[in-house]
């Protein structure tokens, strides 16, 4: 792997491109609220590990990778850190599925199953989005099995650390892998012991999440756990499941699983990649099986996994074969792009520049440390340096606690910006805010209660 200066290349390649990308993004002001979220919990990290949005992420996941983010964070605090963070991870996806094949083929299958990952949709999807534990998963992940695969105790135990602090779901698939590993390598006495450590290892660290920290986390302002939302089926869910639920599934493994020719099913590697996938299709909501959300980080690196360990099983039987395999994968993946691209750079990509810069300039000239109310544009470029900013609420009954409200029509697709727009109103009518500034499309209002 070290000696091959043309998967690195690609690396770098991938890195500079999804930095980039994310780049262009955040300065047309087309991240959503997860960056600013993400951005003040990292700034926090040392401290107390929250953000106004969600109080402390402890009562959401269980992340400790987040105080990695959030060094970083602290040697350049910007949400670009974040970004560049994620590219980066995304970047080092493909490096251990290279090794996998390269121990078992030849060198040109190695590079091709890797440039099957730099080119894989639903990897490049949850890369692009705002950033994510979920964005760092992958690499992980991929990283883990690879020591695993390699008899590398050492590092085996690295990257296990890593894997189990990106998130609490990470834990409980280690922890099926780990059962199935020590079934599969049971007359391997160094890899069983293995899948001892990783499966107690992720039993504890699941059971200490919801038996103590989350729980504490929470308090009383939060009761339950968040995310169990997704998993709260209602009469009118099942009845959506059939048939349009179900087709909607269908189509996601088909862009999940086609651009891979379905060469993860061709081993008992399949195995590891049974529940993370039934993680995002048992949820009622669409947005975990879109392979455009950040979502697909939680099992991209399961499943890139099991496809180098069916590419090599390919392989085996004929690399022709293989070969041809791995090239309608490069094809298929391209072909994705054009169909169902998981960046939908036409959204993001696009934006009036001007828009842009006249709401950075308003947001310049506010008071350091403004307790404020705004919607997600504003909020993703003053969350890293503000504390105190958070965003407008998703409905008109939820009371705001902040001294200020900032508005922007300029970005009229804004979804705070629609949802809250109802309780701007009331509160303009009745006195309650009153307008501050006006800097064209922009409107700072000042409250008269509720400031803090």
């Amino acid at each position: 792997m070290r000696r091959d200066p043309l998967l690195w290349a690609a690396v770098a390649a991938y890195w500079v491109l999804f930095f980039w990308l994310g780049s262009l993004r955040y300065a047309l002001h087309r991240n959503f609220v997860d960056l600013g979220i993400f951005a003040q919990t990292t700034v926090s990290a040392f401290g107390c590990f929250c953000n106004p949005v969600e109080g402390s992420h402890w009562a959401y996941h269980f992340s400790p990778v987040l105080y990695l983010a959030g060094a970083l964070m602290h040697l350049w605090r910007s949400p670009l850190t974040l970004i560049a963070l994620q590219a980066l991870a995304g970047a080092l996806t493909a490096p251990p599925v290279y090794d996998i094949l390269a121990r078992r083929t030849d060198r040109h299958t190695a590079r091709m199953g890797a440039l099957v990952v730099l080119l894989y949709p639903p990897l490049a999807g949850a890369i692009f989005n705002d950033f994510h534990e979920n964005g760092l998963a992958a690499a992980a992940v991929a990283w883990l099995l690879w020591a695993f695969d390699a008899r590398r105790p050492v590092l085996t135990v690295v990257f296990l650390a890593l894997t189990l602090a990106i998130k609490e779901d990470q834990a409980l698939f280690v922890f099926i892998a780990a059962v199935a590993g020590a079934l599969a390598y049971r007359n391997d006495p160094l890899r069983v012991r293995l899948c001892m450590l990783g499966g107690a290892t992720a039993a504890v660290c699941f059971a200490v999440f919801f038996a103590v920290i989350q729980p504490q986390a929470a308090h009383l302002a939060a009761p339950g756990w968040a995310p169990s939302r997704f998993y709260a089926w209602t009469s009118a869910d099942w009845h959506a499941l059939f048939p349009r639920g179900v087709l909607d599934r269908l189509g996601f493994i088909a862009l999940a699983f086609l651009p891979l020719w379905f060469l993860p099913f061709r081993t008992p590697a399949a195995l590891v990649i049974i529940a993370p996938i039934a993680e995002v299709l048992a949820s009622r909501m669409s947005t975990t099986y879109t392979t455009g959300s950040h979502y697909a980080g939680a099992w991209a690196g399961w499943v890139l996994y099991a496809f180098a360990a069916g590419a090599a099983a390919l392989w085996r039987q004929s690399p022709r074969r293989a070969h041809v395999a791995l090239y309608a994968c490069v094809a298929l993946c391209v072909l994705e792009f054009a169909i169902a691209n998981p960046l939908h750079p036409g959204f993001f990509l696009r934006g009036d520049r001007r828009a842009g810069a006249a709401l950075d300039a308003f947001i310049a000239a506010l008071p350091s440390g403004i307790s404020l109310a705004t919607q997600e544009e504003a909020y993703t470029h003053m969350a890293a340096m503000d504390p105190n900013v958070t965003v407008l609420p998703e409905d008109s009954h939820t009371p705001l606690r902040v001294c200020y409200v900032l508005t922007d029509t300029a970005f009229p697709a804004s979804a705070r910006l629609v949802e809250s727009a109802p309780l701007v109103a009331k509160l303009a009518h009745d006195g309650t805010a009153v307008t501050e500034r006006v800097a064209g499309p922009i409107t700072l209002y000042k409250l008269r209660t509720g400031c803090r």
